[in-house]
């Protein structure tokens, strides 16, 4: 049995409560199809247990996780014959479902997928890339 949270939409597709095209799984794994994808093939990697953000998912479970996520990206561009992939996590901000999952996107040059690109905000005098880089510094020191 998993821990799953009752009110989840991703615990409930792995308790089988609700449909999903299912790619792979394992005890720990599962991987489906976005029920809503940017581009047909769009695949979902979430760990059976509930964790809402990357940082939650415990350290001895993250090699099994990057391990499958390249698998799938090499399996979705060969068996889908694209050009590449977009691999991407959200966590918390623009996270449509509060369970980590990590996104497999196919992609083909011109494919009209623009949202990545803006927008930019540049370093500058009153936000110098330095100071920016020193907070991030400390709190990793302090982890």
């Amino acid at each position: 049995m998993t821990d799953s949270d009752a009110k989840c939409v991703f615990c409930a597709v792995i308790r089988g409560d609700e449909q999903a095209e299912v790619i792979a799984e394992n005890d720990h794994l599962m991987s489906f199809l976005d029920h809503r994808p940017l581009f047909r093939g769009h695949v979902l990697l979430v760990p059976k247990t509930h964790h809402r953000i990357l940082s939650d998912l415990p350290a001895e479970r993250v090699p099994e996780f990057f391990t499958e996520a390249q698998r799938l990206e090499r399996a979705v561009e060969t068996g889908l014959e694209t050009d590449g992939s977009m691999i991407l996590i959200n966590n918390v901000v623009s996270q449509s479902v509060p369970h980590l999952h990590l996104h497999v996107i196919p992609r083909r040059r011109k494919d009209g997928l623009r949202f990545w690109l803006g927008p930019r905000h540049p370093y500058d005098a009153e936000h110098p890339a330095k100071a920016y880089a020193e907070k991030i510094r400390e709190a990793l020191a302090a982890l």
